[in-house]
Formats: C-alpha cells, sequence, structure tokens
C-alpha cells in the first residue's frame, strides 16, 4: 500500500525520505512541488532523480479528495463538497474579499459538540479527518483557483479551521497541517493569517499554545455557564471561567495580541442589553485583570431543527454599542455565501452519525427564556433567568 504524502508535514516527508535512502533536501524539493506546485504526478518533478521518482511511484501518491459537487455564489464565495470516503463528506468554503482570499477548513466529519445553533452540529459525528484530508481542501483550493482566476500568485492568504468539526478534538491530525500551512516551502502563511476555532476545549488551548501557536477564535456565544450550558454543551465540562483563564495563557503565545471571541446572535436569547453589559464584566474584570479581546457578532443563519431565529438588525447594532462603548473592539460579520448555505453555521455535509446527537439537542430546546424576576429564575445569573431541562 502507498502513503499519501499530503498527511505529511516537512518534519514528517523529510522522515519519509530518509526511509528511502534520501537526504533531507529531497524532501524539501518534493515539499515544494506537491504544496507550492500542486504537482501529483512524480514524473512532473523534473529536479528529482529518476531513481527517487521510481521509489516515489512504488510507494507514496499525492491524493486529492474527490468532489461531489461546486457552488458558487453570487458574491464570489465558492463551497465545495468533498467526498472522504465511507459514506461521509465534508464542505469547505472559499471567501474573496477584495485582496484577501480565505478558505474555510473542515476538520472533522460531523461534529460531536453539538451547538445548539449550529446545522453541522445537529447531523452528528463520524470520525475525524487525517491530515491528508484536512491539508487536501486547501491544496485543491489554492491550484484550482489559480487556475480558474488565471493567477500565478498565492489565491489563499488566510485559512480559518471554521468548517465542520471542532478541531481541537482532532489535535494530532490538526497540528502537522497547520504547519504545512505555515511552512515557506509550503503555503507560507502567516500565524496571524491562520485562525483555530473552539468551542473551548481547555486542555488542548493550552497544548496549542505550546506546540503551534497561530490566531486562535473562540466560540462563546453566552456570558454566563446557565445559558453557555444550554448553546455549547461543552461548557458543562469546561465552564466560562476556565476557559478565560485558557485564553489568558494563551495570549503569552499567540501571534496576535487578543481573542477573538465569535458570538451568534440569536433573537430573545442571548441578544439582550443585560447580556452584553455581562460581557462586558467579563472580559474586562476575569480574574482581575480582564482579557485583550475582539468580539465578531454573528448573525445567526437560521433552519427548521434548531427552533431558533436570528437578532434583528436593530438589536445587533445596539448589542454591538455596548461592547464598542465599553472599549471592546467589535465587528459584525458580513453574511456571505448564504444563497449557497456556505455562511456560517451552515455547513452539513453526509456523514454517517455515531453519536445521538437527535436527542441531545431535543433535550437542549427544552430550555426556555423567561423574563427576569418570574418564576424559574437561576440564582446568580443576573439579567438571565432560565427554566426546563438543562442536559
Amino acid at each position: 500500500m502507498t502513503v499519501n504524502l499530503l498527511n505529511f508535514d516537512l518534519k514528517g516527508l523529510t522522515a519519509f525520505c530518509a526511509d528511502l535512502g534520501e537526504k533531507s533536501f529531497r524532501a524539501t524539493q518534493l515539499f515544494r512541488w506537491i504544496h507550492q506546485k500542486g504537482a501529483f504526478d512524480f514524473d512532473q518533478m523534473s529536479d528529482l532523480a529518476k531513481p527517487l521518482r521510481d521509489k516515489l511511484t512504488r510507494t507514496a501518491h499525492v491524493q486529492a479528495l474527490k468532489i461531489i459537487s461546486q457552488k458558487e455564489s453570487s458574491d464570489g464565495t465558492i463551497k465545495w463538497l468533498f467526498d472522504v470516503g465511507g459514506g461521509d463528506a465534508v464542505e469547505s468554503v472559499f471567501i474573496p474579499e477584495g485582496s484577501r482570499g480565505t478558505l474555510c477548513v473542515s476538520s472533522q466529519a460531523g461534529c460531536a459538540v453539538g451547538c445548539r445553533f449550529c446545522s453541522t452540529g445537529h447531523q452528528g459525528f463520524s470520525r475525524n479527518l487525517n491530515t491528508g484530508e484536512i491539508i487536501a481542501q486547501l491544496w485543491f483550493a489554492e491550484h484550482y483557483l489559480r487556475q480558474h482566476l488565471a493567477s500565478s500568485d498565492r489565491v489563499i492568504s488566510n485559512v480559518v479551521m471554521m468548517g465542520m468539526g471542532e478541531p481541537l478534538q482532532n489535535y494530532s491530525a490538526l497540528v502537522p497541517a497547520l504547519r504545512t500551512m505555515l511552512d515557506d516551502h509550503g503555503y507560507g502563511l502567516s500565524r496571524r493569517r491562520v485562525t483555530v476555532s473552539t468551542s473551548g476545549v481547555v486542555p488542548m488551548i493550552d497544548r496549542l499554545g505550546a506546540d503551534c501557536p497561530v490566531a486562535l477564535a473562540v466560540s462563546l456565544h453566552a456570558p454566563t455557564d446557565v445559558l453557555r450550558d444550554n448553546l455549547v454543551p461543552i461548557n458543562q465540562k469546561y465552564p466560562i471561567a476556565e476557559l478565560l483563564d485558557a485564553c489568558q495563557r494563551y495570549l503569552e503565545f499567540a501571534p496576535r495580541d487578543f481573542i477573538t471571541f465569535e458570538y451568534c446572535m440569536l433573537d430573545g436569547v442571548n441578544d439582550q442589553i443585560e447580556h452584553a453589559l455581562q460581557l462586558v464584566e467579563l472580559m474586562k474584570h476575569h480574574a482581575g485583570r480582564g482579557i485583550s479581546c475582539k468580539f465578531n457578532l454573528i448573525p445567526f443563519n437560521p433552519f427548521p431543527e434548531s427552533g431558533l431565529t436570528c437578532s434583528s438588525k436593530s438589536q445587533v447594532a445596539v448589542f454591538a454599542k455596548v461592547l464598542t462603548d465599553s472599549g471592546i473592539v467589535t465587528t459584525i460579520r458580513k453574511t456571505r455565501g448564504d444563497d449557497i448555505d456556505a455562511a456560517c453555521g451552515q455547513l452539513a455535509g453526509e456523514v454517517m452519525d455515531r453519536t445521538r446527537v437527535g436527542v441531545r439537542i431535543e433535550r437542549q430546546r427544552t430550555f426556555k427564556i423567561v423574563p427576569i424576576g418570574s418564576t424559574g429564575d437561576v440564582e446568580g445569573s443576573p439579567g438571565l433567568a432560565a427554566k426546563g431541562t438543562i442536559p
């Protein structure tokens, strides 16, 4: 059986070449051919010696993902559905904006976290992608777009691990993929331009800071544990205080001097002025020193199974003003690709669900927001009351 070379970062490829009896500079040449030039046929690699090319033909291959579909939005956004085998498929999205091109990459087939507002979470979880399947999304998109746009320059300037899945629950495959993205012999991306988005897997945030610090985005979505337990179930294991502690530690290694917090705006759930004031209190005073941060408010993209609706534009604006008036840098994400279901929270490939996600999310939907002061108020949660069953 031959090995897919997309599974290796440069260190791994160097070890592979050493096993073939080749020197390290051959691995660098091979790495450049694959990632910088998009080559998959070893006979194309003209500066590799013929005996090495013969060895590679016998032992290795460069395996792209099969494309099931490609859809292009009226705003230029492109969404690909890739077949990853076993009945599973994942989605990637390219978002062009001025001189910047961002690729949203998936790390898992489905997702086990089960955030209530995310359509990927509603389809359950099948498996982790391997490193080759993660990097193949970038490999294909970069070289397809160069040809499509008739450009010899790099097209993708930013990568966000915000596609299907929780990246930090697939850590062993994620880190080599990140290193390939960052390597000057690979895609040469800046650490500031590669972002890992997490729902809050605290131990792995610490490991990422030590192993491969890139920009970090945290899916917060609520100012209190009572509310976040329901919206982002992993909060029951790693509550907000522990998560913010991890964010403070990560800043010691991060390429940016702030953490981005993502906040999906849900009508009547987490979008009230009281919630904004609670966020300000958290960010300004957590652990007595606060956290350097930026907030990205995300308009919710509704889907029927969620039982949720999007906050009005006026309410989003009011919420943003509370944050900005407090000195917190706040942006409202522009919705891109929603006409092809490529906007935030809409990615949902085809996965063979191995979880009881439907049961878990149905339990989450029993959580109700009720007026402050009515029966069922939750002690210790100012500005928010709740009742119902919380899983």
